[in-house]
This record gives structure tokens, C-alpha cells and sequence, in this order.
């Protein structure tokens, strides 16, 4: 049995600290968080003052129509990530047809791409830089690259209720931990409060036994796929009288109502009901294990970390 040491200053246990460890109050952070931050960019995007979508400038080098032949995305990554089930992907892809309707020249991640970031280790770093952190990690005497990856396997949690999250920079397909819902003899045992946060948690504990430092950006209640990013204007623009090209307010609040549209029709029909999940709805982390991931990640790409 693996024994893993809590650090006091893990981030991911003072939510679950402050939620008394209960897995409904989690759910509910999860929950209050993606809604504020909806409404937040929602008012945002369809304010008369917004400027227009903020364009990835690296992503728009490396691929659409501004491609860069020869241009090398200078940023490498060193992460640990879980792969949708194939029901998710193939909800993934329905909600980008959707959005392709009213955003042609939106960016859309490839299905093999697609990946929930369970610990970013490090980012922004040079090849030499996480080489070292790789090769720390490979040399680990507590817990090896197979151990991480493993994990969730003697530790399954759950995400439920899909729902698209939104900014001027990009979308993603957000989840909640479950609570419980639509287990059938599930007892109230530990494993009925473990959650998605947990697993963070432990994987984030896990990798800093290795010796390697944990440089995370991402510890709030968030747990999302990037499904789309922007990387130019194109379809949201309006030539004026005098020739100059401004953002077109009526085709942002299309998308905006798309978006809308979308996550009523989720919530119908993906979500907890009658004691029952549609397929695609519901989606158990790392099933088949995590994936450790180095290099140019930022895209769903990058290098197996080996795990022998």
C-alpha cells in the first residue's frame, strides 16, 4: 500500500480541509466557481467596451491559416494529465460541430489531444530544464513514474455534470466531482468521499516525494478539457462607413447564446436524473491511468514520460 505523506502546505487539501472533507460541499465549490466565472466573462464578452477576442498568438504561428513553416513553440512543460473516455470525446466533438456553426475560424482541439491537466508540474521552462526535472523523477526511490500513473486505479473518482466555461481566450468542457449520485451499493465509505480534488491532492503530494518541485498554477476548484481556442477575428468583425474594421457585437452574442443553448441541452440531457447518467455525462478519472507528459505540451502535445 502506498503511504503518502501530506505536506502542510499542499493547496489542494485546504479546500478539502475547509469542506470537512464532505464531497457534496466540493461538488458545490466546484460548482459555485465555473458558474461566477461564467457570469463574469459572459458580462465581459458582451460588454459595448470589449475589444475583441484575445488571439493566441503561439498557437496561431503553429497552426491555421497565419502557420508559421519552421516556427518551434519555445515553452516546455512538464505535466501529469487523464484522457477522456471515448463517450466524452465524443461529446467533445458534438459541442465543436456546434460551435463550428457560428465560429468557423475557431481553433478546435484534435480529439487525441484532448487531456484534463490533473498536476502541472512545471511550464515555461527550456528543454534542459525539465530534462532535469524528468530524470529526478525517473530516479525516484519513494514513487516511480508507474507508481503516479497508476494511482487512480486503486483510487477511482468520478466527474459529472458537463458543462462548457468560457473566457475571451478560449473554451473548455468543465466537470464536478460526484457526490455519490447514481451509485448503486455504493456504502459510505472512504472511497464515496474520495473526489477529483482528492486525487489532485495525492498526485501532487506524490510527485513532491520524488524530490521534484511542484510549480502549479492550477489550484482552484476547476476540473476542464480546452476544447477551442481563438487565434484570429475572423467571423467577428464589422467594416464601418469609414473603412475600419470593428468588433461585430451581434455575432459575439451569437456565440455567447450558442454557449448558452449548449449547456441548457447538457444539463437535460448529461446530467444526474432519475437515478440514472446518460453516456458521455459522466467520466471516471484515469481509468486507464494518468499520462506524464514533457516538452511542448501546451496543445495536447509533447513526449511520454517513460514509465519503466
Amino acid at each position: 500500500m502506498m503511504s503518502i505523506r501530506l505536506s502542510e502546505d499542499n493547496p489542494f487539501q485546504s479546500l478539502i480541509a475547509e469542506a470537512n472533507n464532505d464531497s457534496a460541499i466540493l461538488q458545490s465549490r466546484y460548482e459555485s466557481h465555473r458558474v461566477a466565472r461564467n457570469s463574469q466573462q459572459s458580462a465581459k464578452i458582451l460588454a459595448d467596451s470589449f475589444p475583441g477576442w484575445s488571439i493566441d498568438e503561439i498557437l496561431k504561428r503553429l497552426d491555421g491559416p497565419a502557420k508559421e513553416d519552421g516556427f518551434v513553440d519555445p515553452r516546455n512543460c512538464l505535466v501529469i494529465w487523464a484522457r477522456p473516455s471515448p463517450q466524452v470525446r465524443d461529446l467533445i466533438c458534438f459541442i465543436q460541430n456546434e460551435l463550428k456553426s457560428i465560429s468557423p475560424a475557431l481553433w478546435l482541439m484534435p480529439p487525441e489531444n484532448l487531456h484534463i491537466t490533473v498536476l502541472e508540474v512545471a511550464h515555461s521552462q527550456t528543454e534542459e530544464q525539465i530534462e532535469k526535472l524528468v530524470q529526478a523523477l525517473l530516479s525516484s526511490k519513494d514513487f516511480t513514474p508507474a507508481d503516479i500513473a497508476a494511482y487512480p486505479r486503486s483510487h477511482p473518482t468520478r466527474l459529472i455534470k458537463p458543462m462548457i466555461g468560457f473566457d475571451s481566450a478560449a473554451l473548455a468542457l468543465g466537470f464536478v466531482p460526484a457526490a455519490g449520485e447514481c451509485v448503486e451499493g455504493e456504502s459510505s465509505s472512504d472511497n464515496q468521499h474520495y473526489t477529483y480534488h482528492h486525487l489532485r491532492r495525492d498526485v501532487f503530494d506524490m510527485v513532491r516525494q520524488t524530490k521534484v518541485p511542484v510549480a502549479s498554477r492550477y489550484i482552484v476548484p476547476s476540473a476542464h478539457l480546452t476544447i477551442a481556442r481563438f487565434i484570429s477575428q475572423d467571423g467577428f468583425l464589422v467594416r464601418g462607413s469609414d473603412g475600419a474594421e470593428t468588433v461585430d457585437h451581434s455575432r459575439v452574442k451569437l456565440l455567447i447564446d450558442k454557449i448558452d443553448e449548449i449547456n441548457q441541452k447538457l444539463e437535460n440531457e448529461y446530467w444526474p436524473k432519475e437515478g440514472a447518467i446518460r453516456e458521455g455525462g459522466e467520466w471516471i478519472v484515469g481509468q486507464e491511468g494518468l499520462v506524464i507528459r514533457r516538452g511542448r505540451v501546451w496543445y495536447g502535445g509533447g513526449e511520454y514520460v517513460p514509465l519503466e
